[in-house]
Order: C-alpha cells, then sequence, then structure tokens
C-alpha cells in the first residue's frame, strides 16, 4: 500500500469526530480541483498561485528523462559526486529521497565555513571537487546561501581551470533573477512550476533533479506517489489526507505539538521535511501545530504532554506490532512517495481548520531582513553576560544571568516556559564538525520537561523560523555557536561566509526578543570541540 494509518485512544475519537465534517465541505475534492477559495478571501490570491503541487505528479513525468540523459552525460565526464545547494524545501525533500534510497547526495544548506569548505573539498564523500557538480537550487532565485554556496565554487573551479558551466546545474522558478543569469553564463537549467510552493515541492524539479543526478529511481518514486492520488481526492472518511488532517488538527482542546518519531521504517529523515512542511505552513496568526522530532527513546515518550500528539512511522508489516503496545498514537507506513502526497493535502488541511493561509510564510523574512541589516552596519558583537566554563554566555534579559552559570542560565530559562510552552535550540555550527551537538535535544527535553526541537542554522529559518515568529508565543530559545579560526570569502561580496552566518544568528535572536518579546539565551564556543562535552555537563 502506498500510504496505510492506524489509530487507537483519543486520536481514533476526534477523528470520527471530525472527518464527517471535512467530507461534507469536499475539501478534498476541492484541494484536487484547484478551488482557492477552501481557505478564506484573505488567502485567495495566494492560494491561487500556489495549488500546481496537486499535479505535481503528471507535470514532472516528462522532466525523468531529461535528469537521466544529463545524469549519464556527466558521468561519462568523469562527474561521480552531487551537492545540492538550496534551503528548507529545496534541499530536505532530495535528503530524505536519496537517503531513503541510498544514494551519496551531499547537501549543503549552511553558510558555516568549514561545511562550506568540505562541500567545495569532498573529502571523504567519494570524490573531490574535479568530479563534482553543483545543483543550485532556489525559489525565489535571490536566496543569499544558495548564491553564496554558487560564488564559491564558481570560484574554486576556476581556480582548477574548469568552466563552471560544465559543473552548475540550476533549478528556479522562470523569470527568477538566478533563472537569468544562469542561462547567460551557459548553465544548465531547470524550470521548476512557479505555481508550487517550495515546501510543497518534493515531486518537482527541486525534489527530483538532485536526488535524480544522484541515482535515484524517479519513475519507481512518481509511481508511488501517483498510487495514493486517487485515494486522496475522494471526499471519503477514508481518505487518509482527510484522516491525518482531523488527527492532527482536530480535537477540543487541540494538541497543538506533533512527536514524529521513526521506528523500523525502512524510510530515512522523513520527519524533518514533514516538519518544515508543518511548521512553515500553519505557524502563523498565533497559532500553528509545532512539529517536534524524536528518537525512540526521547524523554518526551515517557513523560507524554498532554499537549503533543505523537506520530510514529513504521513498516507495514511490523504495524500490528506497535498498535498492540503505542496506545493513543497516529502509526504510518507507506511508501515515500505515498507519504509526500498525504503529507501535502493533509498539511493544507490542517490549514483550512485552524483558519489560515498554509501557502505563505509572512514572518520568514524578518530574520533576514535583521541579517543584511547587521552585514550592512557591521557593529561590534554585544559583551558576553558573563564568561564562565569556558562559554560565552549572552541573553536577552540580564535577569537570566543572574546566576552566573551555563546550568543556572537554562534553569532561569525553563522558568520563563509556560504550561503549553516548548524549547528551541538553534545550532549556528560547522554540523559534520560538531554532529554531536544535535544530542543536546535529548538533554535539554529531560532538564525542561517539555518538547524541545532542534534546528541546525541558518537552515531551520526557512522552515520552522516562520513558527517561531508565527506561531503561538510560548517558546524560549537556546542558541549555540562556535568560534572558530576558518572562514571564506564570498566572491563578489563584501562579506565572509563567518560574518553571514555570525549576523543570521544574531539578527534571528534580534528578531525574537526585541520583536516577539521571546526569552532568547546564546551560548558560543569558544574552543568548541573540548567544550562541547563542558556543555553537555553543565546541562546535565
Amino acid at each position: 500500500m502506498s500510504f496505510q494509518l492506524h489509530l487507537t485512544g483519543h486520536v481514533k475519537s476526534v477523528v470520527d469526530a471530525t472527518l464527517p465534517g471535512l467530507a461534507a465541505d469536499l475539501v478534498a475534492s476541492g484541494i484536487t480541483a484547484g478551488d482557492q477559495t477552501l481557505w478564506g478571501e484573505a488567502a485567495e490570491d495566494e492560494a491561487s498561485k500556489r495549488l500546481g503541487w496537486v499535479e505535481a505528479v503528471t507535470v514532472s513525468r516528462p522532466l525523468v528523462p531529461q535528469i537521466v540523459a544529463l545524469r549519464e552525460e556527466l558521468r561519462a565526464r568523469g562527474v561521480t559526486r552531487i551537492v545540492l545547494a538550496g534551503m528548507g524545501g529545496s534541499s530536505l525533500a532530495p535528503e530524505v529521497i536519496a537517503q531513503t534510497a541510498g544514494k551519496p547526495l551531499t547537501i549543503l544548506d549552511s553558510t558555516a565555513p568549514g561545511q562550506v569548505l568540505a562541500a567545495i573539498d569532498g573529502g571523504s564523500d567519494g570524490g573531490g571537487l574535479a568530479q563534482t557538480a553543483l545543483v543550485v537550487s532556489s525559489k525565489s532565485g535571490s536566496t543569499v546561501e544558495t548564491d553564496s554556496a554558487k560564488r564559491a565554487f564558481e570560484a574554486a573551479w576556476r581556480d582548477l581551470g574548469i568552466d563552471p558551466a560544465e559543473r552548475i546545474v540550476v533549478v528556479t522558478d522562470p523569470g527568477s533573477p538566478l533563472d537569468e543569469s544562469a542561462r547567460a553564463a551557459g548553465y544548465r537549467v531547470f524550470n521548476a512550476d512557479p505555481t508550487v510552493g517550495g515546501r510543497y515541492s518534493a515531486l518537482t524539479a527541486f525534489g527530483l533533479v538532485p536526488s535524480g543526478l544522484a541515482g535515484v529511481d524517479l519513475t519507481e518514486l512518481l509511481d508511488e506517489a501517483e498510487a495514493s492520488l486517487l485515494e486522496v481526492a475522494i471526499d471519503s472518511p477514508d481518505n487518509p489526507a482527510l484522516v491525518l488532517a482531523a488527527a492532527i488538527a482536530g480535537g477540543s482542546p487541540r494538541k497543538d505539538k506533533l512527536g514524529l518519531v521513526t521506528d523500523g521504517t525502512h524510510i530515512v529523515g522523513l520527519p524533518d521535511w514533514i516538519e518544515q512542511l508543518i511548521a512553515e505552513s500553519t505557524g502563523k496568526e498565533g497559532t500553528g501545530i509545532l512539529p517536534v522530532v524524536l528518537l525512540p527513546v526521547s524523554p518526551e515518550l515517557e513523560s507524554k504532554p498532554a499537549d503533543l500528539q505523537i506520530v510514529r512511522f513504521v513498516d507495514e508489516a511490523n504495524a500490528f506490532h506497535f498498535r498492540e503496545r503505542h496506545e493513543g498514537e497516529i502509526l504510518v507506513s507507506g511508501s515515500l512517495g505515498g507519504q509526500f502526497i498525504v503529507w501535502e493535502y493533509a498539511t493544507a488541511i490542517a490549514g483550512r481548520m485552524l483558519g489560515i493561509n498554509p501557502f505563505d510564510q509572512p514572518d520568514v523574512e524578518s530574520a533576514k531582513a535583521a541579517a543584511r541589516g547587521l552585514l550592512d552596519a557591521r557593529p561590534e558583537p554585544a559583551a558576553p553576560a558573563f564568561t564562565a566554563e569556558g562559554f560565552e554566555v549572552r541573553v536577552s534579559d540580564p535577569a537570566l544571568a543572574a546566576s552566573g552559570t551555563v546550568g543556572g542560565v537554562l534553569d532561569a530559562l525553563w522558568a520563563e516556559l509556560p504550561d503549553d510552552g516548548y524549547v528551541s535550540i538553534q545550532a549556528y555550527v560547522d554540523r559534520l564538525e560538531l554532529p554531536q551537538l544535535e544530542g543536546l535535544r535529548e538533554l535539554i527535553a529531560a532538564d525542561s520537561g517539555r518538547p524541545t526541537t532542534f534546528g541546525w542554522g541558518p537552515r531551520f529559518l526557512h522552515s520552522t523560523g516562520q513558527y517561531h515568529k508565527g506561531g503561538p508565543a510560548n517558546g524560549v530559545f537556546v542558541q549555540v555557536l562556535a568560534r572558530t579560526d576558518v572562514d571564506l570569502e564570498i566572491p563578489g561580496r563584501p562579506f565572509t561566509f563567518g560574518q553571514l552566518i555570525e549576523a543570521q544568528a544574531a539578527g534571528d535572536a534580534s528578531v525574537l526578543s526585541k520583536g516577539h518579546g521571546r526569552p532568547v539565551v546564546t551560548i558560543t564556543l569558544t574552543d568548541p570541540q573540548p567544550e562541547v562535552l563542558a556543555l553537555f555537563e553543565a546541562i546535565q
């Protein structure tokens, strides 16, 4: 089956009470028919330009032979390694597709200098720069992170005497600044459907070009998706998208946090894609659904917060076993293509249930604007509230720093948490150098007693960053930064990658604290490798 849901306990009762209204309102068939009025008058203009994803399977079929032909052409020239420069929806879907298929695809969705250099150098990824092609993906064609990566690769290839036009493949909307500049430079360009928003673009050129060049069987993926299309288009209580939407957005009181846990499934990394789809689509106007990516041993699965609905991804063969053990959870199984289709439909339906526009992202721009302002003005960094235990600690409110210790600051931050609040950890570091930082999520979830999200900066700014500003004002924020001697010029720009990532972190902290009144603690590791362990010890 392309998609299967199993519900028990409270969530089944919620779905049973919610489904008849959704079916009677003809929501599923309305989405399939491109009815832009489903989300209200205020959303109508945006919705009229953002429903192309319902036809993505059909529209994308002709791309497959073009992608396969380019893949063979590149391989014939000795190109064995594909790097993708993209942010948010432009990188998360290809990452899931390639990982699940077991195909190597290097994702560059960071401005950390060390991570950019590693993507250029290749190293352990299976080939150096001379064997590399770069896919540059940006819907708007003006994404600063993606443009900066392109500039760095162009310069590196020219230094080797290689024409970047032989190695760069561009995916962007027709007529975007990137579309025009890429064609002028002689780059290979795939134009995406402009009626599809970035986070709904998994089955468009944004998802297919990089994963197909990496070796994924795209026809199989599209066949999986197509098998779900008839099911999600019917206004029936058996429609899996209606059932899923009712499960994640129904009920009174509604559980507004969604714990996503992978437990015995062949699909790798799907919760990260769902996180950006749901958070950016629903987190606005003071409401939303907050996805929380969990491990099978995460503290939230033991404490079971009343406002957290668990979604567990399993293979169909294990579903009965899990049903017996996980009362009240949503058990999901099925193919990757089916997952993409059902979650996109369910998210759009959930937006209608919440009374918001699921296709805009009104608060994403604020952090970008703040970062641009800091890059233009270049102010001196704010002095730390204190330096202790090897860390520099900055706080949005001096009262948070009264203890003079990292543990004390975090305890003070948890005291700011409302009963329905959440913690957001944001790591603006080289995640290849410090992958263990992701383990902070488990420690902080246990220490704070509340659902906790983890995001690598700046990539989360293009996804959950919308929820942080537009969703309920009940989050507290922990930024982790790392000082490093490694930096890299951005050709043609008056700032470096190191300065860019610093400005992105400081800009977001300013928007959260000054613009939205949220508490922010920033911990800078001045000597990252040894201080990571010290940070874990300080939290414990």
